[in-house]
C-alpha cells in the first residue's frame, strides 16, 4: 500500500459532525473525509431547520450550546464573513396537560420568561387564546445559517489540506499493524485514527469494526411547508412549539414550517415524510391556531439520531484503540457543532478541554458510559 493512501485521521461521514471535526484537525494532521453520498451533508445536516436555543436539551447539551455561542456570533472570517445567527425568539406553549411540563422547563432554564396567553397571541396573532394554559418566551433563541456553517467547515478543511472523497461508503473496517484499514469502492486506505461521524449509520460502522453498538436510535422528524396566512408578516414571529413537543411552527422565507415533532424510530435510510404523521401535526397546528391548512407546498423528513440517554457520544471507545465516536447528536448537532468539534479535536490531539467545557461534560459525552 502506498504512503499516499495512509492518513493520520479518517473521518467517516461528511455531515456537520465530520466536517466540523475535520476543520479543527486538518491543519494539525493529514485527514480524509469519507462520505457515502454524492455530496457531504445530504441527510440530517442538509434537512435541518435548526434554531439556536440555549434552553434546549439536557445539561451536557446546554453546556455545549453555551460554549458554541461566541463562535456563531463572530465566526472566523474563513468560515463566514457574517454572524451565523439571526433574531427569531422561541415561544413555548402549555396546552392541555402541559402546565407541569412548562413549570419544569422554567425551573431549569435561564433567560426564559413566563408570559401571559394574551402576550403569546400578541406575538403570533394566528394563535387561539383558549387552548393556551400558560406560555414562556426565550428572546435569545436565534435562527442558524446551517448551510454557511457546514460549507465553512468544509472550506476550512480543504484549505488546510484535508481531502474529501464522496461515494466512498466504508464497507470493511479492521485494525491491522496499528492502523485502521478502511475499504471503500475507490479502494483501500489506512489511518491511525478513525472518527465515526456516520450519523444514523454510526452503530453500523462500529459493527464493521467489530465493536458493540452503543444503542443509537435514528428517529424520523417530518416537516410540511405551508403558505403564510394572508395579511401577516410571519418573519417577525418567533418559533412556536408545544412544550410537550407535539407540534411546532417556524417562519422561513415568508412561509411556515409546521412539524408534528415526530420521533418515530426507523432504520437508517434516505427517509421521507409520512403523510399520516404530517396530517396529525397539521391538525394539531390547526387546533392551536386560526389557520385552516388547505395547501402543503412541500414536505420532507430527516433523521435525528439519539443515544439511549439522549446525550451525544464523543470520545475514544475504550475497547478499541484509536476508534473515536462522534455521533448521537439528536436534534442538537447544529447548535452544538462548534463546541463538539473543538472537543473532538482536542481529545484526538491530546490537548486540554477545560477551556471548552467542564470535565463533567466530557465524562457525560464519553462512550465509556456504555462499556461496562
Amino acid at each position: 500500500m502506498s504512503d499516499s493512501a495512509t492518513y493520520d485521521v479518517a473521518i467517516i461521514g461528511g455531515g456537520i459532525a465530520g466536517a466540523g471535526a475535520g476543520a479543527m484537525l486538518a491543519d494539525k494532521c493529514r485527514c480524509v473525509i469519507l462520505e457515502s453520498e454524492e455530496q457531504p451533508g445530504y441527510h440530517s445536516t442538509g434537512r435541518s431547520a435548526a434554531t439556536f436555543i440555549l434552553n434546549y436539551g439536557n445539561a451536557p447539551i446546554r453546556a455545549l450550546t453555551r460554549a458554541s455561542e461566541s463562535f456563531f456570533i463572530a465566526p472566523p472570517r474563513h468560515i463566514s464573513e457574517h454572524s451565523l445567527l439571526s433574531p427569531r425568539g422561541h415561544l413555548a406553549l402549555a396546552e392541555e396537560g402541559g402546565r407541569a411540563h412548562l413549570d419544569a422547563h422554567l425551573q431549569e432554564s435561564q433567560g426564559l420568561e413566563e408570559v401571559s396567553s394574551e402576550s403569546a397571541v400578541a406575538k403570533v396573532p394566528i394563535l387561539r387564546r383558549e387552548p393556551i394554559l400558560a406560555a414562556a418566551y426565550e428572546a435569545d433563541a436565534r435562527d442558524i445559517d446551517v448551510n454557511s456553517l457546514h460549507q465553512g467547515w468544509l472550506r476550512q478543511f480543504k484549505r488546510a489540506g484535508g481531502e474529501i472523497r464522496t461515494k466512498a461508503q466504508v464497507t470493511q473496517l479492521a485494525q491491522k499493524g496499528g492502523l485502521w484499514e478502511l475499504e471503500t469502492p475507490d479502494g483501500t486506505l489506512c489511518a491511525k485514527t478513525v472518527i465515526n461521524a456516520a450519523g444514523a449509520w454510526a452503530d453500523k460502522v462500529a459493527g464493521l469494526a467489530g465493536l458493540t453498538p452503543v444503542g443509537l436510535t435514528p428517529m424520523r422528524r417530518s416537516i410540511a411547508v405551508i403558505p403564510a396566512p394572508a395579511g401577516h408578516d410571519v418573519m417577525t414571529w418567533p418559533l412556536v412549539s408545544d412544550v410537550q413537543e407535539r407540534w411546532y411552527m417556524k417562519p422561513d422565507a415568508g412561509q411556515l414550517f409546521v412539524s408534528p415533532a415526530d420521533e418515530d424510530p426507523v432504520e437508517p435510510h434516505d427517509v421521507f415524510a409520512d403523510d399520516m404523521v404530517l396530517a396529525e401535526g397539521l391538525h394539531r397546528f390547526e387546533t392551536a391556531t386560526s389557520v385552516e391548512v388547505t395547501r402543503v407546498l412541500r414536505s420532507w423528513a430527516g433523521l435525528r439520531t439519539f443515544a439511549p440517554d439522549r446525550t451525544p457520544v464523543v470520545g475514544f471507545d475504550p475497547s478499541a484503540e484509536n476508534f473515536f465516536w462522534l455521533a448521537g447528536q439528536g436534534g442538537y448537532g447544529i447548535q452544538t457543532s462548534p463546541a463538539i468539534s473543538q472537543v473532538a479535536a482536542a481529545l484526538i490531539t491530546k490537548q486540554p478541554t477545560a477551556e471548552i467545557v467542564s470535565d463533567e461534560t466530557i465524562v457525560a459525552l464519553s462512550p465509556a458510559r456504555f462499556r461496562n
